[in-house]
Order: C-alpha cells, then structure tokens, then sequence
C-alpha cells in the first residue's frame, strides 16, 4: 500500500510527517513502520515520525521516536506539523494543536514559529555521566524529561553513540539529557542525547527546559529571552510572568511523496 508523506525540519531536528486525518491509513503506527521510515539508508529519514490525525474536534499529534518509542512531545516536531496543518490543511494561525503533553498553541510571524510550550516543572537535581564525566544536572519536565547539565565544554560530552547514564530511578523511562556551554548574556549553546534517536541536531524541548535552567541559575527576570544555539541554528526562548515557556524557531518543508514502507 502507497501513502503520502513530506519531510520536515526545525533548526534540523527532522520528521516524517504522514497525513492521516481520519486514522485509516496507520491506525495503531507500529514501531516497525516508523523505524523502517526514520532509517536515514534504506528509508526516508528523520530524528521521528509525526504523524497528522484528526481527534476531538481537532488535530493530534501522534509522535513516535526513530527507535518506534511514543514520545510525549516534540518542540521542533510540532512547529512543523503547525506549518504542515497552515499550507496543506488550510489551519488558520493561532492554532491549537493536541499532543500527549496537552494542548499547545502556535502562532507564526513570517518565518518565525512560536510555541506557547506550557508550564515547565522543575524536579530538583540530579545527575549524567558519560565515559570520562560526571556533572550533576537540573531535573525539568516540558512534559517530556530533561536533564540539563552545564560543562565547561560541548566536546566534553563526547561522540554520544550511546546514552549517558542516568538515575533510572528518576527517569525509569529514559531522559533527554541536554549539555550545555554559557556563550553570553542570556546566549547559551547546547548539544542534546534524545531518548529513542540518539544526539540530534536541535531538540525544542531541551531548548526549552535549557533556557529555564539558565534563567534560575542566572536569577534572571521572568520576561527575559534567552538565545539557544544548536548544532542545526537558533532558537529563542522566554519564561514569562504567568508561568509560560514560549519558544520561537523556523519550521521548513522540504519534500513530499508517496512511500510503500
């Protein structure tokens, strides 16, 4: 069976998006079909799968890691499943868009992307190692796990074949664990380990629960807006008064098809 797909990325963090509006054509995605999707030889590739269904009234969206894993939320992911649903559903900006970490609303300004993220959770310290390393770390939610660890240097982290260990007691799930080097005021630069894909070349979230960990290790202003770097480009991010995370970035398509993964 053929079915259509486009490829996307945000700041290079790169989905399969498959149209699915009434559920029929994936139904239950098996873990199989979206890792044979993500396969960047012998498949389309991408850091995971967002798949476009229609739930509620409204449109979900069922994000699945590279290694077929369910994951809560996708910051990049869901700014290109907004412009995906803006130029091919016909969705009007603001646009509110479920995921299993709740409702997020988007906006666009050009080529700019926000995500209204929601209120993040911080959960106290803790702690990440790789060979050679250990640094303690911030435990944040974005409703998804983050451990976010400041080193002295980004290569300090090394190759990240593999995941860095963990407290599985505190994340019996797995965590993205994000890396992190100050580059000015309110300028950090990152590299991130995602749970399920490996390092990546960006990842929303971890910029997110990144700039919320700078801001109270800063004992920086709520309102204030902190620049991300990642390996794949520039993201913005503020903590606002009422407890928001709003994170800004491009979101592009670049292609578009029929598969018979």
């Amino acid at each position: 069976m053929s079915y259509p797909f486009l490829k996307g990325h945000g700041t290079e963090n790169d989905f399969v998006v498959l149209p699915d509006p009434d559920g029929t054509v994936h139904g239950d995605l098996s873990a199989e079909r979206v890792r044979a999707l993500c396969d960047r030889r012998a498949g389309i590739g991408g850091d995971g799968v967002l798949r476009a269904v229609r739930r509620d009234g409204g449109w979900f969206m069922d994000y699945r890691n590279a290694d077929g894993s369910v994951s809560e939320m996708c910051g990049n992911g869901v700014r290109v499943f907004a412009r995906y649903l803006h130029e091919r559903q016909g969705e009007p900006f603001p646009m509110e868009i479920r995921t299993r970490a709740g409702v997020k609303v988007l906006d666009a300004a050009g080529e700019a992307y926000t995500a209204d993220m929601g209120e993040p959770e911080v959960l106290g310290e803790t702690s990440v190692s790789v060979p050679n390393h250990t640094w303690s770390a911030l435990h944040v939610s974005m409703g998804n796990p983050h451990a976010v660890a400041f080193v002295d240097d980004l290569a300090d982290a090394g190759l990240l074949l593999d995941a860095p260990t963990h407290d599985e007691a505190v994340y019996p799930d797995g965590v993205n664990v994000e890396f992190v080097v100050r580059r000015g005021e309110h300028h950090v630069a990152m590299r991130v380990h995602e749970r399920g894909s490996g390092e990546t070349r960006s990842c929303g979230t971890g910029a997110c629960a990144v700039a919320v960990a700078a801001a109270l290790a800063d004992g920086a202003a709520r309102g204030t807006a902190y620049r991300v770097d990642v390996p794949g480009g520039t993201l913005h991010v503020t903590w606002t008064d009422d407890d928001r995370v709003l994170m800004t970035g491009p979101a592009e398509l670049v292609a578009e098809g029929l598969t018979d993964l």
